[in-house]
């Protein structure tokens, strides 16, 4: 009872409730001060609000359909959306108003009366700026009078979303990795345990009689040669890079670095997939692996715990992390970038990245630590070619 009651009432727009406010106070004053025009006045206004509560009676079966292409964008980039109204009623329906939310704006749309089972598209385009998320939606059809007093609405689509990566600057790759996989990129080191076949070689004490050659023994000791053979392979190897980026807003000299940071972050992360590098990215609460990384690109944000537990987040997420990057700015310690690092096994190549409103970019080293001092998005190309080179 009371929820159907507090539907009711929200049904009432703010421009009803001056209407009843009002014609109430004035038929009131009307009988006390002995006006009738007062009266009449408040009468009028009640009845005007009568009046309204037929537009809310029926009911609206419409089918929505939003779709965005395409769904992720590159910061600048636009977006084509499309929203679909079908009728899925047995009766033709009246004109409805469409608000549609796009991010902080809304979409508003006057829908004719459709017969049952027809369709009607609006079209509209999405234009980006920043990195972010742009929620679209939910789509919510009104049923409302005229005067806006009051108002029927229902929700009748999900939230869909534009993902918006920053722009990237072009790398060059960033070269090879650790022993960690049985799949990538072959090495010239040899291995007795691997899928990479190489060669055949004598048999040593030691070796693993399972990588025994036995046919090709067996030719061996017919020629009277004697002896076994056994497989040699080639070791091969699969890089996986891990970025991780402080999140405390403290740490950044501006909202503007931290945006040069994402687009420093976006950049490594599409270099290390052309690479075809598997790849994490932590920042605070978000986390992604592979092409998800750039999605999560796209949500982080500052204001969280900082770079240590996102570092800590990361080794355990990714164990098989060969090449690090660690993303802070002006604020970030020299300190906790090398425990952050450290936080990792003693075999990855780690670099650091702090972007700095400095006047030039330049390299410094920490025991095993290079700390990239990145004055501008466009040096990065540089530093990374002469720090991996």
């Amino acid at each position: 009872m009371r929820r159907s009651a507090s539907g009711l009432l929200g049904m009432v727009r703010p421009l009803g409730w001056v209407a009843l406010g009002g014609g109430v106070l004035l038929l009131l004053a009307g009988v006390a001060l002995g006006w009738a025009e007062l009266a009449v006045l408040g009468v009028a206004a009640l009845v005007v609000l009568l009046l309204a509560l037929p537009w809310l009676l029926g009911s609206t079966r419409v089918e929505m359909e939003l779709l965005l292409e395409p769904e992720r964008v590159t910061a600048g980039g636009t977006v084509t959306a499309s929203l679909g109204v079908t009728n899925r009623a047995q009766r033709r329906t009246r004109s409805l108003l469409l608000d549609l939310p796009v991010g902080a704006s809304t979409q508003r749309y006057d829908l004719p009366g459709l017969a049952p089972g027809a369709h009607h598209e609006e079209t509209f385009t999405i234009r980006t700026q920043r990195r972010g998320v742009i929620p679209v939606g939910p789509a919510i059809t009104r049923r409302a009078d005229p005067l806006g007093l009051v108002s029927r609405d229902v929700r009748t689509s999900a939230v869909r979303e534009v993902l918006v990566r920053p722009q990237v600057v072009a790398l060059a790759s960033l070269g090879g990795g650790l022993l960690r996989d049985l799949e990538g990129v072959s090495t010239e080191s040899v291995s007795q345990a691997d899928l990479a076949f190489h060669a055949l070689r004598e048999y040593v004490p030691g070796d693993d009689l399972r990588h025994v050659h036995w046919r090709s023994s067996a030719k061996l000791a017919g020629s009277g040669s004697g002896g076994l053979l056994v497989r040699q392979y080639l070791d091969t190897r699969r890089s996986h890079a891990t970025l991780v980026v402080d999140d405390a807003e403290g740490d950044w000299a501006s909202e503007d670095d931290f945006e040069t940071a994402m687009e420093v972050v976006a950049s490594i992360v599409m270099r290390a997939l052309l690479d075809e590098f598997g790849t994490t990215l932590v920042c605070g609460e978000h986390a992604g692996h592979g092409r998800r990384a750039l999605d999560t690109a796209c949500r982080a944000g500052w204001g969280g715990p900082g770079l240590l537990p996102a570092a800590r987040a990361a080794a355990s997420a990714a164990p098989d992390t060969s090449l690090l990057f660690l993303l802070g700015g002006e604020g970030t310690a020299l300190e906790t970038l090398r425990r952050a690092a450290a936080c990792f096994e003693p075999e990855v190549r780690r670099i650091a990245i702090r972007v700095e409103p400095v006047e030039k970019s330049s390299v410094s080293a920490i025991d095993d630590l290079t700390v990239l001092h990145l004055a501008a998005r466009d040096d990065l190309a540089g530093l990374l070619r002469w720090s991996l080179g």
